[in-house]
């Protein structure tokens, strides 16, 4: 697909794109740019073909492709550079979790935003992994120039993704419920455990349940990741946590006055969703996610 590849940030999912892109050819060359020294050891055993770049300035205009893959915080000192490309041969992608933070910052139609729904709670290239984005979602923002669209389409593809298109303000609503909440109810929950921890002097967490040890799971993702995106979709955010601080109340009046019918009912549609998401596919139906305990 490319001459020249290059992956800018090479933790958990620009490894695994490095990874998946190389197995299916998707360029003749790799560079990437990355600042952690740990992480460059790593990388070096995955292909020795693989080359480095240490400046941006100087070996960026070569390149045909360009994938930014670093926490949202750095966005705003990598995308200035690339605005400057004068060339017409050349697109550009990254993998953030917030898109309306960026419209401004781009200035070229060169650019198009992507989303890939695939990682986990571990981040390094340690973890990647090349089949990460099989039958995995990403959403593409349908803005910019329609070939480049379709050829950063097409790139998912060819690494396993399912692409859907979106615009930019649809997106940052969806995920502020289906992905970003969660993650801020996890991060709480485990804060909640911990101060109830100290408060009654127990040590409750080798007592955890499966409830907690779930939500300590989502609690270990990057939390400079994390915080970029609390901080780049916060109007959304605090209209889910509102949401969310309506509904906590209202379960806690049901319970508070044992009103037997209507907490069953809130609890019975739950389930609904739990089978929902297991006809769609996006999960397993046997029993701890279809882990080995």
């Amino acid at each position: 697909m490319f001459k020249n590849t290059l992956i800018i940030g090479c933790g958990l999912i620009g490894s695994s794109i490095l990874r998946s892109s190389i197995k299916n050819k998707i360029s003749k060359n790799f560079y990437v740019f990355e600042k952690s020294k740990k992480n460059k050891q790593i990388i070096k055993k995955i292909n020795s073909k693989i080359i480095f770049v240490s400046n941006l300035n100087k070996d960026i205009d070569k390149m045909n492709f360009i994938i930014i893959c670093t926490p949202m915080s750095e966005y705003k000192f990598i995308i200035p550079k690339i605005n400057k490309l004068k060339s017409e041969n050349y697109v550009v992608t990254e993998v953030g979790s917030t898109k309306r933070n960026l419209i401004n910052l781009i200035k070229n139609k060169n650019f198009v935003l992507s989303h890939p729904i695939a990682g986990s709670e571990v981040s390094g290239p340690k973890f990647s992994d090349q089949d990460l984005f099989n039958n995995k979602w990403c959403i593409i923002i349908n803005k910019g120039k329609k070939n480049k669209i379709n050829l950063v389409k097409k790139f998912w593809r060819k690494i396993g993704s399912k692409v859907i298109l979106m615009d930019a303000k649809n997106h940052d609503k969806i995920f502020a419920i289906t992905s970003h909440l969660p993650h801020l109810i996890a991060y709480n929950l485990i804060k909640t455990a911990q101060d109830f921890q100290k408060n009654e002097k127990k040590n409750l967490i080798k007592y955890s349940a499966g409830g907690l040890r779930d939500f300590s799971r989502t609690a270990a993702s990057n939390e400079i990741m994390w915080r970029d995106i609390f901080f780049n979709n916060k109007d959304n955010m605090i209209k889910s946590i509102d949401k969310f601080i309506k509904n906590l109340n209202l379960m806690k009046k049901n319970i508070k006055l044992e009103k037997d019918k209507e907490l069953k009912k809130i609890l019975i549609n739950s389930k609904k969703v739990r089978k929902q998401i297991i006809t769609l596919k996006q999960d397993v139906s046997k029993p701890n996610f279809g882990r080995n305990i």
